[in-house]
C-alpha cells in the first residue's frame, strides 16, 4: 500500500521514483556526525549484552528511594559535570542496562503512593495500601489482626526457605519501609521499634525472622530501634535485639555484629554465617556528610560489595536487595544536591556490584519505589550547572552571559520543587549536619537568589506550594535490568510485576514448601 502511493505521488508530481529514494540518502556529514555513530555504536553495544534466556541463581534488587526520572536526569548531569563536561551526555551505569521498562506506582488507595505499598507491591506480586508492608489491601492501616490474618509473603522469604542466601543494605533505618518491605508484615510502618498489643514490631521481626534461618547479611542504620532506653535507645521493652541475634546463633554458626566502616572492612568473610551492621543510632548520614565529617560510616558501595561477598559463597544463590533511602529524605527537605548525590552513589553501587557477578546466572534490577516533584525546567543552556541558575541563548543561539531573570525581575534556577518548605540556604560549614540544617522555617515562593550560591550543599530550592515537606510525585518510575531473565523487563507494567519479573528469572515455585 505504501509503494503504491509513492509511486503514485511520483507520477502526480512528475519526479522519477528513483530520483525520490536519492534524495532521501543520508549525507556523508549526516553519517558522520558524532551524535550519529554514537548513537549507532551505543545501539550495537547495548544489543551485544542481549542474553539468550537463561535461568538467574542470584537476583541483586538496587532501588533508589525517590529517584523518578527527573531525578536521574538531573543526577547524570550533575555527575558528567563534575567530569568536567557539559553533563546532558552522560550515563548513569545502569542507564547502560539493555533493558528497560516504564512502571506504574499508585497503591490501592493513593494516586500517590509511599514507600509501604510500592515496595510491598514489588516483593510479593500483590498491589496494597499506603502504609502497610506486605499486607493485603483488604485489611486497614495499623489493624493489628491484618498483620496475621492477611500477610504476604515477600521474594526474599520465598528465597530464604528454599535454601538460598538473603541480605539487605539501606542507608536508612533497617526497619524503614523499603528494607522492611523484604522481611516483615506489619499493618503499620511505624511500627519499628513497638506495635499495637498482639503485633509484633519490624526490627523484632527482623532479627527473629523464623523463614530458614534468618537473612545472613542485615548492612544499614537504625541501631537506636534495636537497643533498650537504658542503654540510650527507644526500646521501652529493654530488648537488646542486637545481643538476641548473636545469642540465635551462638555454637550454631559464626555471627557477626559491627558497628562501624572500619570494623565492617575487618569481617573475615570466609569465616563469617551471618553478618549485622548498624552504623548509625537513625538514618545514616548523607554521602556528602559521611565524607566531610570523615565519618566511621561505611558507603553504599562498601555495604554492597561485602554484602555480596558474604552471599556468594551460597553455591545454591543469593537475593540481595541493596536501597538508597537518603535519595528520598534530601528531596523531602527539598535539597536537590543531596538528592542527586546520593543517586550517583547508587549508581556507583550497581557498577561495583558488575564487576563481582557473573551475569550469566544474575539477574540485576534497578529501579525507585516512587518518584518526586523536582522539576527541572526554564530553558537553561547546555551545560549550565545543573544546580546553577538558568542562563539561556540570545536570538543566535548562543549563552548569554548573564543570568536569566523571571518576569519578577529574579533570577531562578533550573531545579525547582512543587511543594515544600522552600528557600533555604544554610552556609555554616561542611562539618554541619544536613539532617539538622533540613529542619527551617516554610519559605515558600519566591525569594531574590541574586547573590546566593544555589549550587552549594546547605541550599534548599524553592517551591510553589507550602507544606512541612516535598511530597512524593504519582508519575512513572524507570526499570532497569541486565543479566540473566532480564530480557523480560519491556514496556509499561504494574509495579507488582518486579515480583513476577524475579520469580520468572529464577524459575522460582510459588508453590513449593
Amino acid at each position: 500500500m505504501a509503494k503504491k502511493l509513492a509511486r503514485a505521488l511520483s507520477a502526480f508530481c512528475l519526479i522519477p521514483l528513483a530520483s525520490a529514494v536519492s534524495a532521501a540518502s543520508l549525507p556523508d556529514y549526516q553519517t558522520k556526525s558524532e551524535w550519529f555513530t554514537e548513537a549507532s555504536d551505543r545501539l550495537e553495544e547495548r544489543v551485544s549484552l542481549t542474553r539468550e534466556a537463561k535461568t538467574a541463581k542470584n537476583v541483586i534488587l538496587f532501588v533508589g528511594d525517590g529517584m523518578g526520572i527527573s531525578t536521574l536526569t538531573a543526577a547524570r548531569i550533575f555527575e558528567g559535570q563534575r567530569r568536567g563536561e557539559p553533563g546532558e551526555e552522560n550515563s548513569l551505569s545502569f542507564e547502560e542496562f539493555p533493558h528497560s521498562a516504564l512502571i506504574k506506582t499508585y497503591n490501592t488507595n493513593q494516586q500517590t503512593p509511599d514507600s509501604a505499598g510500592t515496595m510491598t507491591a514489588m516483593m510479593t506480586g500483590v498491589k496494597t495500601r499506603a502504609g502497610m508492608i506486605n499486607v493485603d489491601g483488604k485489611g486497614l492501616v495499623a489493624d493489628c489482626a491484618a498483620s496475621k490474618e492477611l500477610g504476604l509473603n515477600s521474594f526474599l522469604e520465598m528465597m530464604e526457605s528454599r535454601g538460598k542466601a538473603t541480605g539487605i543494605v539501606s542507608t536508612a533505618r533497617l526497619t524503614h519501609a523499603t528494607p522492611a518491605a523484604t522481611y516483615a508484615h506489619s499493618a503499620s510502618r511505624k511500627w519499628e521499634h513497638t506495635a499495637d498489643e498482639g503485633c509484633t514490631d519490624i526490627a523484632t521481626q527482623m532479627v527473629e525472622m523464623n523463614i530458614g534461618d534468618g537473612m545472613e547479611v542485615m548492612l544499614g542504620g537504625g541501631r537506636n530501634y534495636f537497643t533498650p532506653v537504658a542503654e540510650g535507645g527507644l526500646r521501652e521493652d529493654e530488648r537488646n535485639l542486637t545481643g538476641e541475634w548473636l545469642l540465635r546463633y551462638d555454637g550454631e554458626q559464626n555471627a557477626v555484629y559491627v558497628e562501624n566502616g572500619f570494623e565492617l572492612s575487618a569481617v573475615d568473610i570466609a569465616k563469617t554465617d551471618k553478618l549485622l551492621g548498624l552504623f548509625t543510632e537513625d538514618h545514616m548520614s548523607y554521602d556528602a556528610d559521611r565524607i566531610a565529617k570523615n565519618s566511621e560510616e561505611p558507603s553504599i558501595v562498601e555495604m554492597t560489595t561485602t554484602a555480596i561477598d558474604m552471599l556468594q559463597k551460597d553455591e545454591d544463590g543469593f537475593f540481595l536487595m541493596v536501597e538508597s533511602g537518603r535519595v528520598d529524605h534530601a528531596h523531602h527537605s527539598g535539597n536537590a544536591y543531596n538528592a542527586l548525590n546520593e543517586a550517583i552513589e547508587l549508581s556507583d553501587a550497581v557498577k561495583a556490584a558488575l564487576q563481582k557477578v557473573n551475569l550469566e546466572e544474575t539477574l540485576i534490577l534497578v529501579t525507585a519505589d516512587h518518584s518526586h516533584v523536582m522539576n527541572m525546567a526554564g530553558y537553561p543552556t547546555r551545560g549550565n550547572p545543573i544546580l546553577g541558575k538558568v542562563i539561556g541563548n540570545d536570538d543566535s543561539g548562543a549563552p548569554n552571559q548573564a543570568v536569566s531573570l523571571a518576569e519578577d525581575n529574579k533570577p531562578y534556577t533550573t531545579l525547582t520543587y512543587t511543594n515544600g518548605r522552600g528557600f533555604a540556604y544554610v552556609d555554616s560549614g561542611e562539618n554541619t549536619d544536613a539532617d539538622k540544617r533540613d529542619n527551617y522555617d516554610i519559605a515558600a515562593g519566591r525569594h531574590d537568589l541574586t547573590e546566593i550560591n544555589t549550587e552549594k550543599p546547605g541550599f534548599h530550592q524553592e517551591s510553589l506550594v507550602a507544606l512541612g515537606g516535598e511530597s512524593h510525585g504519582g508519575e512513572d518510575i524507570s526499570l532497569h535490568a541486565i543479566g540473566a531473565g532480564a530480557e523480560k523487563v519491556q514496556g509499561h507494567l504494574e509495579q507488582n510485576a518486579v515480583f513476577h519479573i524475579m520469580t520468572a528469572a529464577t524459575d522460582l515455585s510459588l508453590s513449593e514448601e
